[in-house]
């Protein structure tokens, strides 16, 4: 492989599809987003992809070497089959091999939130790193973990389902089916279902929630919590402080648990949310082990919303730089 090899990657999520050429020095060349056609089933996800990356091998003017999907859902480690995508309504579709044999190129298949994990290791705020963990903190949270240089996959394949760690016990309710996970507490759509049910209970005190929401209680996002909190409203910065403190929690016992040198902090939430980061710093030298502590560093992602798309693609590079066959659990 020379410098001039490159790789497609994807993201594929349930309302869009971002396909992009990585070179090995992990910079995005092109990009295309098309939208995702759940209804149509995988077969018509899958010819478009084809025709993005026919599209993008005649521009780069050379064939890809390979390509990595990241997919919201759960991957089979062997086959890259994607077992249950909850966003695609995809259940046991052999996807990996399916593409792979429309593309006449190798195709590895993992999580896309672990594909954002590779992404920010090899070419982002984790570059030159063995050690780290990466929380995503977005509508959902999701992250990886780089433990002596290798990404964790675990025995099933679901390693970095870290915002199903539990946090409070009787919690709130999960999308999982647990209570008290740290994504009940301090995503995107907790904050958002916390300020709803706070609204609903005294509207007066969330009038500038409302207001913002042009007076719909289930149109609260935690955009709109942000910008209330911003903007000096007591309850949208209780609830924000709330959350924070949810995830210095977890934060707290994923420093404990892997003794990362770096905990990088990305997604939606933390862009949104800048100073989080400085905060879950304070936070965790406060309450984790000083051993952990002592090393580490807790900085914000670097690719933002290319991480999946870079993550991906590297993997695919990393492969064929291997020689080895494509998996996916990596």
């Amino acid at each position: 492989m020379t410098e001039a090899s490159w790789a497609v990657g994807v993201d594929l999520g349930g309302t869009k599809v971002e396909v992009g050429g990585v070179d090995a020095r992990g910079r995005l060349l092109k990009r295309m987003r098309r939208p995702t056609e759940v209804k149509s089933g995988p077969a018509a996800i899958e010819a478009e992809i084809v025709d993005a990356v026919g599209e993008m091998e005649e521009s780069m003017g050379s064939p890809p070497v390979g390509a990595g999907v990241g997919v919201a859902g759960q991957i089979e480690a062997d086959t890259g089959a994607v077992r249950f995508a909850p966003n695609l309504d995809w259940h046991d579709v052999p996807f990996q091999a399916d593409l792979s044999r429309a593309l006449g190129l190798p195709v590895v298949v993992t999580n896309d939130v672990r594909a954002a994990a590779w992404g920010e290791w090899l070419h982002g705020a984790g570059r030159g790193c063995d050690d780290l963990v990466c929380v995503f903190v977005g509508t959902g949270i999701g992250g990886g973990i780089v433990s002596g240089g290798q990404m964790l996959s675990g025995c099933s394949n679901t390693a970095g389902e870290l915002g199903h760690i539990t946090v409070v016990l009787d919690g709130p309710l999960c999308h999982c089916g647990n209570r008290g996970c740290l994504e009940a507490l301090a995503s995107g759509w907790a904050i958002a279902q916390q300020a709803q049910e706070a609204v609903a209970a005294k509207p007066d005190g969330g009038a500038m929630l409302l207001k913002l929401a042009d007076g719909q209680q289930k149109a609260i996002t935690a955009e709109i919590v942000a910008q209330a909190a911003k903007d000096g409203d007591v309850l949208a910065q209780r609830l924000l402080d709330e959350a924070l403190q949810a995830l210095i929690a977890g934060a707290v016992s994923l420093v404990n648990a892997f003794n990362p040198c770096r905990l990088i902090l990305g997604g939606g939430v933390i862009e949104g949310l800048p100073a989080w980061v400085d905060q879950v710093d304070r936070g965790v030298r406060q309450r984790a082990l000083a051993a952990a502590r002592a090393p580490l560093q807790v900085v914000s992602a670097a690719l933002h919303g290319d991480a999946g798309v870079v993550g991906a693609a590297a993997l695919s590079l990393r492969r064929a730089t291997e020689g080895g066959r494509p998996v996916a659990q990596s």
